[in-house]
């Protein structure tokens, strides 16, 4: 596995989202799990059972932070209080990177709750860049953005999605959170073909992966973390594997939640993609895993 900077040298394994149906199962059963990833606002409080919660699972498991409102593409700077709230947070998890995603999502500290698509220009791409280094620099941690899945574009845009978030990376010095499903959803609602997007990213900057479900409709696909991972995510992954190596992946199943075993057995699926990648490895057709992209 492909420890790296921008996960902190860690090698981390196949988790789940730390979700509240399946609390009681985890805190009585004390499942074999590698780590769980929390969403960090759910925990930025001051008390109560959330943070019991997290306490108890915290002497148990590793976990990992993932945030959903940092808004580090908005014209907004990067909102203090928020940021002194999620840094106290990481002393307690002792995550060894964070995460959030590469949206906007707030006006004059109006915040929309969306994760909403950026343009795709070199001044966008200096501005979130500027905001994620600040980011990095308060919380004194690895920072990794996430691809986001999008339903709109700009026509201001002057480069596609993954030049985008390539030209953001590498101003900002940061990682990537690679979210397979996102692409996958994206490239069917924007015509594009998803592995142009995996094979032209850096790749050595990948900390982590994010598998999921979505729901197809008639004229666009819906990133719905409602069921089980598709066949061609599955495929995809295996692909960002071969090029990125075996790197801390995450499962998400956000609604119509089934049991943990369920949740997890799907998680586990990963395991055969990965055995698929390092075979391909063994018969020379990929790049040795982990390796950087020339």
């Amino acid at each position: 596995m492909p420890a790296n900077p921008f996960n902190g040298y860690t090698d981390y394994g196949i988790g789940i989202g730390l979700r509240v149906p399946h609390y009681d199962h985890i805190l009585s059963e004390k499942p074999t799990v590698d780590w769980f990833e929390i969403i960090s606002e759910t925990f930025m409080v001051d008390g109560g059972r959330p943070l019991e919660v997290l306490d108890r699972i915290l002497a148990q498991y590793k976990v990992v932070q993932h945030g959903v409102s940092l808004y580090l593409g908005s014209t907004d700077f990067p909102n203090r209080d928020h940021l002194k709230k999620l840094k106290a947070l990481t002393k307690r998890t002792k995550t060894p990177w964070i995460s959030d995603h590469l949206c906007w999502g707030s006006v004059d500290g109006t915040v929309s709750h969306d994760l909403l698509p950026m343009p795709y220009t070199i001044a966008a791409a200096k501005h979130v860049a500027a905001n994620i280094r600040y980011t990095r620099d308060y919380l004194e941690l690895p920072v990794a953005v996430e691809n986001v899945s999008s339903y709109t574009e700009f026509h201001a845009s002057e480069m596609t999605e993954w030049e985008f978030l390539t030209e953001v990376v590498e101003r900002a010095d940061c990682g990537i959170l690679l979210d397979v499903n996102n692409i996958y959803v994206s490239s069917k609602n924007h015509s594009f073909d998803p592995y142009d997007y995996l094979n032209n990213i850096p790749h050595h900057r990948v900390a982590q992966m994010h598998v999921a479900g979505h729901t197809k409709f008639e004229k666009y696909i819906l990133d719905t973390h409602d069921h089980p991972v598709l066949d061609p995510v599955w495929k995809m992954y295996a692909h960002a594997t071969k090029l990125c190596g075996v790197t801390a992946t995450l499962l998400e199943w956000d609604d119509k939640i089934p049991s943990f075993q369920e949740v997890h057995d799907e998680a586990l699926k990963a395991n055969a993609y990965i055995a698929e990648a390092r075979a391909a490895q063994s018969r020379g057709r990929a790049r040795p895993l982990g390796a950087p992209r020339k």
